[in-house]
């Protein structure tokens, strides 16, 4: 009595047209050995049930066929049967993990100088070749690089890193993929033909996607369902005997996700805990099918070749409801909880709390929505439609904030309440026309919002614009001064200093600050002191400025003194030990400019600055009143109050927290 044979070994392929899947592997094996152009050794790599060992088989029947070497092996002759049982003494196949070390090695490289018994070639066949040892891989170095004439090696591996680069180096490498879902129900179909069982389509097409693209694993989950079911086999068969999780019950608990619907989306998972399905399988096919989702919306021709109509239709339906944004941060969230769960002894408790988070994030503002709604309010365009919106048109409680104000916003908020707080202030019924435009925001931010285009206005720069060319300023002197404003309120008190003729100039200067670029032309109107002794007065006005707009420049300036004043001129004179102080100061272009500027703001004509080292001149220092400061504006008070932000607040019903 025959044994029985497993379908794994039954169908396995026995020539390259038969294997499924690798085409691009078979075709490139059958144009060498129609060429002649045959490596002495070769490295399948791929997972597990992709067909690397039976491409190996394959080969070595195409080298040794009576007819051969030929792409087609007959199958028929002595040396191809005994190669398909695996008895051929030509060719050798040799486990990697039990044969692993150096004498294994040793042996073989005595046996290959033997020549083949009936066959051309004698083909060594190395499975799993990563298990070898350091030792044994440098061992086989020689003989893989030159072996005799009549030897090939095959390797085959599922884990190619563990092989060492010189071994790489020495093969042929073909990477054997993962077998498409659509190609395995296709043969699992033909494998039903041929044993007469019937095969429902959708069975077919769970056990293809249950196997994850080997077709070893495929054809085994059908022998098992053929031990169970019998001769006919349906798609709940398949679910029940290795709880997988039915595509429409992934669809759903999608869906829910999607409505925002916790509820619904709990009810699944409760429902396949209690059927006893695995959750972390249910987790792995939420995954699959929200990756299916994404290439559906980025590539919607890509998704037909790996899925049905139906499961086509619904997916173009739900990729429709949902970002880009969306999805990739669902994805992420799903497979750290996936993580989590592996180790985890309560996993629906990880996967509901995954569902909650996921619903939470679909219902948050992303900083892409924020940043384009702020943008269209300073813009004055109308506010694009927030993707968060979508999902939650069809959830009850979502509608109300919904970016859609004329038509759902203004039933919803009575217009009876409005009047009310409008009509306490005079102008009740000015504000009344504006919020019929705009219903949603309240009428007082409203009657600010023209303002908003000065918006960017409030920046004031204008004290810098005094100093054009900075770039030729020391590095200590190019840091923006923390208060750039001067206020020369406190310059009439200087009469109060003992001073020889120092006469409080009657300066109008309610609002110098913005004029500070035109100061020669609003000080026109002073007369500029020609007495010698009015000099110590303007040092000191002189030395207010720099100590108000340059302060590090003090320290170099306040080293001299202003000696004379004399037809446009001034001379600055320093002590000869304050060489260098008048150097860093006659040096820089921009600080003499500014010097100037400033004598010129307060003479009132302009003046040519020189610099002069004196000896025997002694400077005394000069103490300069204290200028009141005024305390910097709060920058989140300000930032509360700026009519974009309060906007921004009213639409996406947010409040403003300090940390």
């Amino acid at each position: 009595m025959s044994s029985y044979q497993v379908f794994a070994r039954k169908y396995r392929p026995q020539t390259f047209d038969s294997v499924v899947g690798q085409e691009h592997i078979t075709q490139t094996l059958k144009n060498a050995i129609a060429a002649n152009r045959l490596a002495h050794a070769y490295l399948f790599v791929g997972p597990r049930g992709t067909g690397k060992t039976s491409t190996a088989r394959i080969l070595a029947k195409a080298l040794n066929c009576v007819h051969g070497p030929t792409v087609n092996p007959c199958g028929e002759c002595d040396v191809c049967r005994e190669i398909a049982a695996g008895n051929s003494l030509d060719v050798l196949e040799i486990d990697g993990a039990s044969n692993n070390g150096v004498e294994q090695v040793r042996e073989l490289r005595e046996n290959v100088r033997f020549a083949p018994t009936r066959g051309q070639y004698k083909v060594y066949i190395i499975d799993e070749v990563h298990m070898l040892t350091t030792a044994a891989f440098n061992a086989l170095l020689k003989t893989l690089e030159e072996p005799p004439e009549h030897v090939k090696f095959i390797f085959a591996t599922t884990d190619v890193q563990k092989v060492l680069p010189t071994i790489l180096s020495r093969c042929q490498r073909f990477d054997l993929r993962r077998i498409p879902a659509e190609l395995i129900a296709g043969h699992l179909g033909y494998i039903a033909r041929e044993e007469q069982i019937d095969l429902d389509g959708d069975a077919a097409r769970t056990i293809a996607k249950g196997a994850e693209g080997g077709l070893r694993d495929a054809e085994s989950m059908l022998d098992q369902l053929v031990a169970f079911c019998g001769e006919k086999i349906t798609e709940a068969d398949v679910l029940s005997v290795f709880g997988f999780t039915a595509s429409e019950t992934v669809s759903s608990l999608c869906d829910a996700l999607l409505d925002q619907d916790s509820s619904a989306a709990l009810s699944v998972v409760q429902q396949q805990a209690e059927a006893g399905r695995d959750l972390s399988r249910l987790m792995a096919d939420l995954i699959g099918h929200l990756r299916n989702l994404l290439v559906a919306k980025a590539d919607p021709e890509g998704i037909k070749a790996e899925v049905g109509e139906e499961e086509l239709a619904v997916l173009q339906d739900q990729a429709a409801r949902i970002g880009l944004d969306r999805l990739l941060d669902l994805i992420e969230q799903f497979a750290s909880a996936e993580g989590r769960m592996k180790w985890a002894p309560n996993k629906k408790l990880h996967f509901e709390i995954a569902v909650i988070k996921a619903i939470q994030t679909l219902g948050q503002a992303t900083l892409t929505e924020v940043i384009d709604t702020l943008t269209a309010i300073r813009t004055g365009g109308e506010l694009p439609p927030a993707p968060v919106k979508p999902p939650k048109r069809e959830a009850p409680p979502r509608p109300t904030p919904a970016p859609k104000p004329v038509a759902v916003a203004k039933p919803t908020p009575a217009p009876a309440a409005k009047p009310t707080p409008a009509s306490v202030p005079a102008p009740a019924p000015v504000r009344e026309p504006k919020p019929e435009p705009k219903p949603e925001p309240t009428p007082e931010p409203k009657a600010e919002m023209p303002p908003e285009p000065k918006a960017p206005e409030p920046i004031q720069p204008e004290p810098k614009p005094l100093l054009r060319e900075e770039e030729d300023l020391a590095p200590w002197d190019e840091r923006p001064v923390p208060q750039p404003q001067f206020t020369p309120e406190p310059l009439p008190d200087f009469g109060s200093l003992p001073l020889e003729a120092a006469t409080p100039e009657p300066e109008p200067e309610p609002e110098p600050e913005p004029e500070l670029v035109k100061a020669p032309a609003a000080v026109q109107s002073t007369p500029a002191p020609a007495a010698s002794g009015d000099l110590m007065g303007i040092w000191i006005k002189v030395l207010g400025e720099i100590r108000a707009k340059k302060p590090l420049l003090r320290v170099w300036v306040e080293a001299g003194t202003l000696l004379s004043l004399q037809n446009g001129t001034a001379l600055i004179a320093f002590p000869e030990d304050q060489a260098f102080a008048m150097e860093s100061l006659s040096n820089k272009p921009a600080t003499r400019r500014f010097l100037e500027e400033t004598l010129t703001a307060i003479i009132g004509s302009p003046v040519d600055l020189k610099f002069e080292k004196r000896a025997g001149l002694k400077v005394e220092a000069v103490e300069l009143p204290e200028v009141p400061v005024q305390a910097p504006p709060d920058p989140l008070a300000e930032f509360k109050n700026d009519p974009l932000i309060r906007r921004a607040l009213e639409l996406f019903k947010a409040e403003i927290q300090q940390s």
